[in-house]
């Protein structure tokens, strides 16, 4: 079994962008804490929902100087420890989140001094009113269109005027806040929570957080080996999942789905949180959400996003990111083939049996809408639909100009990774069909053939031997190695002739940086590996431009291309895998330490330095790598296994409770027996 607790547990986990913040690892279905200040409760950018960055739940007051230290601080996924002192107090406090949106703190102080000092129950008293032994508050949030409702209590009510400590004296307390909205929960209900909460000891209540949380791991294959760090990186891309986990329970993002991330590009000053946040839906990444989803037990994990999916799509067959109150624009995205994926692994459950319709017609609307050029290839309008803004192919046929936001120099192209996405969806809405009996498959496969053709006949250059970018108009190429150009490999469209180019390209001239693999490689005239155009940072210090820096999302789907490459070659480049593979790996802690988990949106190329500052960010994928990879496994649409594992250097590895189409089987390697696979 996987103890969460036990293998991430670490020291101080903050923004770096914050000194001196707090990260807490549990999270709500609606609630959780972006970050919190190195103070006793819940103070800092605290959210629901979506980002408001709520500065205070509760929070205590004492009579005693500032610490002027940091407090010492253990970090776990379930709860956070903090050992603090302020003159003559001490305390030990643990924090956490439930599922139930409730903020729970256990606190312990002691008064060492030789004179009495008091302590006090903070609220914000700009919306929390103290009444009784409750603390309740109302705030319309007007953004998102509801009512936020709190109600806090403690184990110590006289907490709310004041409690004196005697020298030597001791004190132990529980406070918790229920929050919710003014529609969805009642105030008994909300004092229910609170009321049970408080009426507990404190060691009861961890021990109930830490065996909750402790249960969604239960239910995830098991994966241990020679490499004590690989273990580390397995359970921390699970708590990945998890933590981003969300219920909002409002329309129309009433279902169970998967966030890109609960920290963001924005301000913190108290209730106005402005730029770009992630705990919304965003259709890009979901499908790498049900490539590692479909390992855990539950078959329903991901399917609940496809409700919320259906309600997104527009008549082009697009599916729109959207908050409660927000439609945005639609990102390009590989959600047939994700889908299909999932179901190979979960079977084809009746929700995703249902969800093909909505899937065949974003392959077929892209197809009447977006792929106009008289060929197959979809044309890309806006850089940053694909995800990845500021490539440079869109500024090549006018020569990189100083101002890429001057729309005259700017063109749009026939992207490689657009294409292949809409391969992919085609050929995973052609694979659901079989699974459903559905006599669309031909109809798709061929859909998927023809746009193969095109990429492989018009995008691919056999003299300088990769894929590029079009022009949307004259289909000239160019020329300018981004990091897409590697995508026809991972959807296993190329042949030995491609080979050589493919190699070429992973070289040390091009995309194997100090940090690889990055968003383009650095023989382009404006590369720029930390992050700006020409040196102007035009998005900001940690903004997005594809320019340059190492990104996860790519990094997951080259690594994998690479994985096919050397299976369809004998496992010729095995070496290759691991080689980019433990880069990889590495880039998901901080500082490369191998002990302190800490992965964000992109990084620099050439020092592996975080550009940007989302911890826990959630747009990649590794616990696929590793069971379909580095084990092997491979599912036909019949559910039969096989296992092809890619020798990354393990001494031995050992996967447990994997659940396969209601069938549960382990494998294990060691260097002096082989591999071994057995049903259970």
């Amino acid at each position: 079994m996987m103890i969460v607790d036990d293998l991430l547990r670490t020291g101080r986990r903050g923004l770096r962008t914050r000194p001196g913040s707090l990260l807490l690892g549990p999270t709500g279905a609606r609630l959780w804490a972006e970050m919190l200040h190195d103070a006793p409760g819940f103070t800092g950018a605290i959210d629901f929902i979506h980002k408001l960055n709520m500065p205070m739940l509760f929070g205590i007051a004492y009579d005693q100087p500032q610490a002027p230290l940091p407090s010492e601080v253990e970090w776990r996924p379930s709860h956070l420890t903090t050992r603090s002192r302020f003159g003559s107090l001490e305390l030990e406090e643990r924090r956490f989140v439930t599922w139930d949106d409730e903020a729970v703190s256990l606190q312990r102080w002691h008064n060492d001094g030789a004179a009495p000092t008091q302590i006090r129950l903070l609220t914000d008293d700009q919306w929390v009113t103290v009444g009784g032994e409750h603390a309740t508050g109302e705030r319309l949030i007007e953004p998102h269109q509801f009512t936020l409702r709190v109600q806090i209590g403690t184990s110590h009510p006289a907490l709310w005027s004041g409690i004196t400590l005697a020298p030597g004296e001791t004190i132990e307390f529980v406070v918790a806040a229920a929050v919710g909205t003014s529609d969805e929960d009642t105030w008994p209900a909300l004092t229910r929570k609170v009321e049970r909460l408080v009426a507990q000891l404190s060691q009861s209540l961890l021990a109930r957080q830490v065996a909750d949380y402790q249960s969604w791991f239960d239910a995830v294959p098991h994966f241990t080996s020679s490499s004590p760090v690989l273990d580390r990186l397995y359970a921390y891309r699970w708590f990945l999942l998890r933590h981003n986990l969300a219920k909002p329970g409002r329309a129309p993002l009433d279902g169970t789905y998967f966030y890109e991330g609960r920290s963001h590009k924005m301000s913190k000053t108290a209730w106005k949180p402005e730029g770009w946040e992630f705990s919304k839906l965003i259709p890009l990444s979901t499908p790498m959400h049900l490539i590692e989803a479909r390992w855990h037990h539950d078959a329903g994990l991901g399917t609940g996003v496809y409700p919320l999916l259906a309600e997104a799509q527009r008549e082009d067959g697009q599916f729109d990111a959207r908050t409660l109150s927000r439609v945005i624009h639609p990102y390009a995205n590989f959600l047939g083939w994700g889908s299909y994926q999932y179901a190979l692994a979960q079977g084809l459950s009746e929700v995703l049996r249902e969800a093909i319709p909505m899937l065949k017609r974003q392959v077929l609307g892209e197809a009447e809408f977006l792929a106009t050029g008289e060929d197959n290839l979809p044309i890309q309008q806006r850089h940053q639909l694909t995800g990845k803004e500021y490539q440079p192919s869109y500024w090549y046929f006018h020569d990189y100009p100083d101002d890429p936001l001057d729309q005259s120099t700017y063109t749009p192209l026939k992207r490689v990774d657009r294409a292949i996405y809409h391969h992919l969806n085609a050929r995973g809405v052609a694979g659901l069909c079989r699974l459903a009996g559905d006599s669309e498959a031909d109809r798709f496969d061929q859909l998927a053939e023809d746009i193969a053709r095109d990429v492989l006949t018009k995008q691919w250059d056999g003299e300088t031997g990769f894929f590029y970018d079009l022009h949307h108009q004259t289909d000239e190429k160019a020329m300018v190695r981004n990091v897409v150009g590697f995508y026809p490999y991972w959807a296993g469209l190329t042949g030995e002739e491609h080979l050589p180019g493919f190699l070429e390209a992973l070289g040390p001239h091009h995309f194997d940086t100090p940090a690889p693999l990055p968003s383009v490689s650095p023989e382009c005239p404006v590369f720029q590996s930390g992050g700006s155009w020409k040196g102007h940072f035009l998005k900001g210090r940690n903004g997005c431009m594809w320019d340059g820096p190492t990104w996860p999302y790519t990094n997951s789907v080259v690594i994998d291309g690479i994985g096919a490459v050397s299976r369809a070659n004998g496992h010729q480049h095995d070496d290759l895998f691991a080689h980019f593979f433990w880069k990889y790996a590495l880039l998901h802690f901080r500082n490369g330490d191998g002990e302190t988990p800490y992965l964000v949106e992109h990084y620099d190329s050439m020092t592996g330095e975080p550009i940007s500052d989302e911890p826990d960010y959630n747009h990649s994928y590794f616990v696929d790598l590793i069971i379909r990879q580095v084990v092997g496994i491979e599912i036909a649409d019949n559910g039969d296994i096989t296992v092809d594992p890619i020798d990354v250097g393990l001494e031995f590895f050992s996967l447990e409770r994997l659940k396969v189409q209601n069938q549960m089987v382990e494998v294990s390697f060691s260097r002096q027996n082989g591999t071994s696979i057995r049903a259970v």
